[in-house]
């Protein structure tokens, strides 16, 4: 059976620079009946554990380390099993909710990982988070990539907080995500999907609108 595409979409909140907001998380389910990876569980272990439904997890992959995205890794590895995967450049905001663990495995730009005979690389994309890191499949939908907090419907991740910027946000998305095929599904960490193409548009505005 070809690898599929489920998402699951998890309320919770997140918090940083003693701020604290509301949100709506998606979480990626990429795989077939036997075996599946896992991308950003947020917020509800216990849905996550249901969505899973007893799968094998060949791997729980962290696009990046805000708490929204992590606080319930934990648990939910304690629940259906698979490695913790983080680009360790965000051991600055993993520690902030693990300070005496770290992730099972630290992965770098051009990492793979392989489920039911597709496989995801690892693209470093720094701004939003110093580890932001997007996961591109070539053969799921005619391309996606699972871009995080990285690159939205509308334009480049949130930079606003401590640790990001936007200057090296807009420099990883135009020079690592903007340099797939605009036909490009981008699956994002929150709201509705959109493509590579129909984001250029939006990123040169927002650059425009911060000159």
């Amino acid at each position: 059976m070809n690898a599929r595409i489920e998402h699951l979409e998890t309320s919770g909140t997140f918090s940083l620079d003693g701020e604290t907001h509301q949100v709506d998380n998606n979480i990626w389910i990429v795989g077939d009946d036997q075996e599946v990876i896992v991308i950003d569980p947020a917020h509800d272990a216990e849905a996550v554990e249901k969505a899973v439904g007893g799968r094998t997890v060949a791997a729980i992959l962290l696009t990046h380390a805000h708490d929204d995205h992590i606080g319930q890794v934990r648990d939910v590895q304690a629940r259906i099993g698979g490695e913790i995967h983080l680009n360790w450049e965000d051991k600055v905001l993993w520690e902030q909710v693990y300070a005496d663990s770290e992730p099972d495995v630290k992965i770098a730009d051009g990492d793979t990982f392989t489920v039911a005979g597709t496989t995801l690389k690892a693209l470093h994309t720094p701004g939003h988070s110093p580890g932001s890191t997007c996961y591109y499949a070539t053969d799921l939908e005619g391309g996606v990539v699972f871009g995080g907090d990285t690159l939205f419907n509308g334009g480049p991740g949130a930079t606003g907080r401590s640790y990001s910027s936007f200057e090296t946000i807009v420099e990883s998305i135009r020079t690592v995500l903007f340099s797939l095929p605009e036909e490009t599904t981008v699956k994002t960490g929150h709201g509705p999907s959109t493509t590579v193409g129909a984001e250029k548009p939006n990123v040169d505005e927002a650059v425009k609108n911060n000159s």
